[in-house]
C-alpha cells in the first residue's frame, strides 16, 4: 500500500465494518475512526489496546457511549482480522469491477484523475506513478558556497548519512541524499548556511535553464526560494518577486541563511512584472502541483477538474506578461511541477504561437541528462525518475523582431 495508509482504502475497509456505511456517521466520528484504524495498521509504536482505548475514550467524551460503542466494535473487528490475516485480511469484501476504480481506491487517488493518467500512460505506467504518490518523498540537500564533497564531510561529522540514490532515479548535479528522518533543521551545516533542501526536479529546473554566468535574472514566482538561489550561483543579481509577502519572507531568510546577497527579494505580481527587462526570466507558475501529490497527499483530494482550467488561465495571463520584461536575444523559461498538457506543453505551444519572436530553445549539452529531455523540453516524472514531477521549456526571444 505505499509508505502510508491511503485514505480511500482506510475509507473502503471502515465501510466494510460499518452498518449503513461511513455515509450514516457524523463526519468527526469517521474521522475518529480514520485515526483509529491508522494506528492500528500503520503506527507500530502504538499498542493496539492503547490505539482502540485512546480512540474509544475522545469518542465518548465528544460524542457519548452510544458512539464509543460502534468505535470499539469497528476498532476491535479491524484488529482481529489484522492480526489473523494481514493486510490482505482488510481488502474489500467486493473489490470494485471497474479496473480503474480499483486503481482508485487501492492507491487513494480520485478517480477522474487516474483516468486522466491511465489513458496518457497506459495501465502500468499509471499504476506506478500512484504508487509513485504514495511513497516518502528523500530529504535532498544543495551545497551552497561550499562543494557537495566539503558539505558530504561536514555531514558526516555531525553523524549524517549521505545516501546514493535508488537504482533508477535521476540525479541533479551535486545534490545530497540524507538518511530519512535526519533532523535537519537542527544541524550546524544548515545553520551555518551549507545548503538548503530542494528535490532533484526543481533542481533540474534551473540546470535546464543554464543563465548565463553574469546575467541578470528575475524569478517572477519565486517563493520559497530554491530556484532563485540556484539562478544566484551564475548570475550577477536574481531579482526574486512574489505576490505574497507572508511567502515572500521564506525567500528572504532563505537568502540570508545561505549567504546569497545577489538574490534581491520584491513583493509583486507575475502579472504585472515591476522589474526591467533582463537577460533571463523565470516563470515557474502556479499550478494543480499534481508532479509532487507524495509531499502534499491531501491535495490530491482538493484538486477539481475544473481547476485545470482556471490555472491554465491564470498561468497564460502570467506567460504573457513575463515575456515584456525579457530583453531581446534574453531567455524565457517556462516550468511547472504539474504532470498536466494543459500546464505544460499547451501552454507552450500556444504561447509560441502568438508570438513568433520566441523559439523553444534546447539547453546546452550535459545541461541535464538526456533521460529528462523530450523534443528540447524538460519532463521529469515521478514514475521514471523517482523524483517529484516537473516541466520546463527554454524560450529564446530573437534579438530582433522582424519587421
Amino acid at each position: 500500500m505505499g509508505h502510508a495508509a491511503p485514505a480511500a482504502w482506510l475509507d473502503a475497509l471502515l465501510t466494510d465494518r460499518v452498518r449503513g456505511g461511513l455515509a450514516r456517521l457524523d463526519p468527526d466520528v469517521t474521522d475518529l475512526l480514520r485515526l483509529g484504524a491508522y494506528q492500528l495498521l500503520r503506527m507500530g509504536s502504538v499498542p493496539p489496546y492503547a490505539a482502540i482505548g485512546q480512540t474509544v475514550e475522545l469518542a465518548k467524551q465528544r460524542h457519548g457511549i452510544g458512539a464509543s460503542r460502534l468505535v470499539n466494535a469497528v476498532l476491535r473487528r479491524i484488529d482481529r482480522d489484522h492480526q489473523a490475516g494481514g493486510l490482505a485480511a482488510l481488502e474489500p469484501a467486493t473489490p470494485p469491477d471497474d479496473p480503474l476504480e480499483a486503481l482508485a481506491l487501492r492507491y487513494s487517488h480520485p478517480r477522474w484523475l487516474v483516468a486522466r493518467w491511465v489513458e496518457r500512460y497506459g495501465m502500468e505506467d499509471a499504476e506506478r506513478l500512484l504508487a509513485a504518490n504514495n511513497v516518502e518523498a528523500p530529504v535532498v540537500v544543495r551545497p551552497y558556497g561550499v562543494t557537495s564533497e566539503e558539505l558530504a564531510e561536514s555531514l558526516a561529522a555531525a553523524g549524517v548519512t549521505v545516501e546514493p540514490p535508488p537504482e533508477g532515479t535521476i540525479e541533479a548535479r551535486d545534490s545530497l541524499r540524507l538518511a530519512p528522518g535526519t533532523p535537519v533543521t537542527a544541524l550546524g551545516a544548515f545553520r551555518q548556511g551549507l545548503f538548503f533542501m530542494q528535490d532533484p526536479a526543481s533542481t533540474l529546473v534551473t540546470q535546464y535553464a543554464a543563465a548565463p554566468a553574469g546575467s541578470e535574472a528575475a524569478d517572477l514566482c519565486a517563493a520559497p526560494g530554491g530556484k532563485a538561489l540556484e539562478l544566484a550561483r551564475t548570475a550577477r543579481a536574481v531579482y526574486a518577486g512574489d505576490r505574497s509577502v507572508a511567502r515572500l519572507r521564506r525567500v528572504v531568510a532563505n537568502a540570508r541563511r545561505v549567504n546569497a546577497p545577489n538574490v534581491l527579494p520584491f513583493a509583486g505580481d507575475a502579472r504585472a512584472p515591476a522589474v526591467a527587462p533582463v537577460d533571463v526570466v523565470l516563470v515557474d507558475a502556479p499550478c494543480t502541483g499534481t508532479g509532487t501529490f507524495r509531499r502534499h497527499p491531501d491535495a490530491r483530494w482538493r484538486l477539481r477538474i475544473s481547476d485545470l482550467a482556471v490555472m491554465a488561465a491564470l498561468q497564460r495571463e502570467i506567460l504573457r506578461s513575463a515575456a515584456t520584461v525579457v530583453r531581446p536575444g534574453g531567455l524565457l523559461v517556462y516550468s511547472t511541477c504539474s504532470l498536466e498538457p494543459e500546464e505544460n506543453d499547451m501552454q507552450v505551444d500556444a504561447f509560441l504561437a502568438d508570438h513568433p519572436e520566441f523559439a523553444l530553445e534546447p539547453p546546452p549539452a550535459d545541461a541535464v541528462p538526456e533521460s529528462a529531455l523530450d523534443a528540447g523540453r524538460l519532463r521529469v516524472l515521478p514514475q521514471r525518475h523517482g523524483v517529484d514531477g516537473a516541466f520546463a521549456a527554454r524560450l529564446r526571444r530573437a534579438r530582433q523582431v522582424a519587421a
